[in-house]
């Protein structure tokens, strides 16, 4: 009787084990995923909103500017005054403020002639330029309804000199101080008569000779209410340390010191869009600005900080971006953050001085024309 051979027992018979992947080759593993995703991530472009087109006839004005400009400030009031939110989510008191201002010098020529800038002035362009470590020459465009104190002669008369530029009178009101009125609805003011004959005798094309700032003025998403571009690194490193000024952690956040150049642009409809661009010498540099501002906003918006419920829900609605060299900050602001006062007391919150607005009020506000430069 034959029998069934029984299996041996001894180890070489027996099943092996399955060896479990070492802790350091998982690591090493994550770690090289990691790493080629942060390498796609910097240097994949990503796609942005196309930029609205500028105005013919404000691309003709930019076009007629002379040198190259450190910073160029765009501002239509009209169009502003004609937005939702100007009209519906602002109090009368802030309307009515006089926020614009001035030099000393052209503060009271206006007060004397009953010039109201915020309310009589349609759209406003400004270039500065360098001329030395500490001084800056300007030329401003003004487009508006201007009393008849601000007729050539009367300006004349005020003013310490005065001469003919390309056809044009222009009067100094100081040595750094001229204007110019080369048409009914214009203002040209200028820190020299030098920068006003620039202006008056196009040479050539602004847009060409300053490259920099005509791809940066591309760059500005919306470009009818607000813009304003920085070509010079100081003008851009200055002003975002002034903004951090409150915070010295702050001056150091996002790698100041290495931004090259800034674009910003705000759209007013009855909340507020808003895009900023921060171009960097690369796009290391850019990718950890882009990841030390969105860590700060994060966590400022984190429940449990101690950073005021208006404040994050202003933070939930800002994203930032790497895309190549720069940071991209985006906005989008709905009315509720500007309309209502939440008081901390109350969950229900309670209307602000916005919301206080009467309808009558709100009837009362006519759009005016669409400007002209």
């Amino acid at each position: 009787m034959q029998t069934t051979p029984r299996t041996s027992d001894t180890p070489e018979h027996q099943k092996k084990p399955r060896k479990k992947p070492s802790l350091l080759l998982i690591t090493v593993i994550l770690g090289t995923i990691g790493l080629i995703g942060q390498l796609l991530w910097v240097n994949w472009p990503k796609p942005t909103a196309e930029s609205e087109p500028l105005a013919t006839e404000l691309n003709e004005v930019i076009d007629r500017l002379p040198g190259t400009s450190d910073a160029l400030i765009y501002l239509g009031l009209e169009d502003i005054r004609q937005s939702g939110f100007w009209q519906e989510a602002l109090p009368d008191s802030i309307k009515q403020m006089n926020w614009l201002q001035f030099d000393t010098t052209l503060t009271a020529l206006a007060r004397e002639n009953g010039f109201r800038p915020a309310q009589d002035i349609d759209t406003l362009l400004v270039q500065f330029q360098h001329r030395n470590s500490t001084t800056q020459d300007f030329l401003g465009i003004v487009w508006g309804d201007f009393p008849d104190g601000f007729d050539m002669q009367a300006l004349e008369k005020r003013g310490r000199q005065a001469t003919t530029i390309a056809g044009q009178r222009c009067a100094g009101l100081r040595d750094d101080l001229w204007i110019c009125r080369p048409s009914e609805r214009m203002v040209l003011l200028g820190s020299s008569s030098g920068i006003l004959s620039r202006y008056l005798q196009k040479s050539s094309s602004f847009l060409e000779r300053d490259s920099t700032t005509a791809a940066l003025i591309e760059k500005a998403a919306y470009k009818s209410h607000l813009w304003f571009t920085l070509s010079s690194t100081n003008w851009t490193i200055g002003a975002l340390q002034s903004l951090t000024s409150a915070n010295k952690d702050l001056q150091t956040l996002g790698n100041l010191n290495r931004i090259r150049q800034l674009v910003l642009s705000l759209k007013l409809d009855d909340g507020i869009e808003g895009q900023s661009e921060w171009i960097y010498e690369n796009r290391r540099s850019a990718y950890f600005a882009s990841t030390f501002l969105w860590s700060a906003l994060k966590l400022s918006s984190t429940p449990g900080t101690r950073t005021p419920p208006q404040i994050k829900q202003l933070l939930d609605n800002i994203d930032v971006m790497q895309n190549l060299e720069s940071v991209m900050i985006t906005a989008d602001l709905p009315p509720e953050l500007f309309s209502r006062n939440p008081d901390p007391a109350s969950s229900s919150g309670t209307p602000g001085p916005a919301g206080a607005e009467t309808e009558e009020r709100r009837a009362d506000a006519e759009p005016r024309s669409a400007p002209t430069p």
